[in-house]
């Protein structure tokens, strides 16, 4: 099967998915669940699937075209299933089992060490920042991503 039909594959997995999150969003704690879908990923090395989301700022900066540089306050939240094949589809991978939502935040004067970004992940739908080690490692995955402000995946759904 070819990467295209994979990915838009993918695509329309993960975008059935991503409309059924629960809660509501609360952009004070930086609730993730009905943001727009910004990118979505596929990874091999860990079988996982990615919907990447943004907050309403990362949606009018990816609109913009502003998405080289994302503006501060802009969230990024990760969410990542396990990849599984579809029961009655061989050929598509669709989301399996959950495992978490992570999350960057912009803030260039906060967290000017990692290129302008802190790192997180959500606990009972509450934003919680990772400890100084934490995010040094995930800085130092995105550090190869310093052409697109540390951000690996590109804004094509917004």
């Amino acid at each position: 099967m070819s990467k295209h039909i994979k990915s838009l594959l993918l695509a329309v997995s993960l975008v059935s998915v991503v409309p059924t999150l629960q809660a509501e969003s609360n952009k004070a704690e930086g609730e993730y669940k009905n943001w727009r879908l910004i990118s979505i990923a596929h990874r091999e090395d860990n079988k996982t699937m990615r919907a990447i989301l943004g907050n309403h700022i990362a949606i009018k900066s990816a609109q913009s075209g502003k998405h080289k540089t994302w503006q501060d306050g802009t969230i990024l939240a990760k969410v990542l299933w396990k990849e599984s094949r579809h029961d009655k589809w061989s050929q598509a991978f669709v989301p399996g089992e959950f495992m978490r939502a992570e999350a960057m935040i912009k803030d260039s004067k906060k967290f000017a060490k990692s290129g302008g970004w802190g790192f997180g992940h959500w606990v009972n739908g509450k934003l919680e920042m990772h400890d100084a080690e934490t995010s040094a490692k995930c800085f130092g995955c995105h550090v190869i991503a310093k052409d697109t402000d540390y951000v690996f995946h590109h804004a094509v759904l917004y």
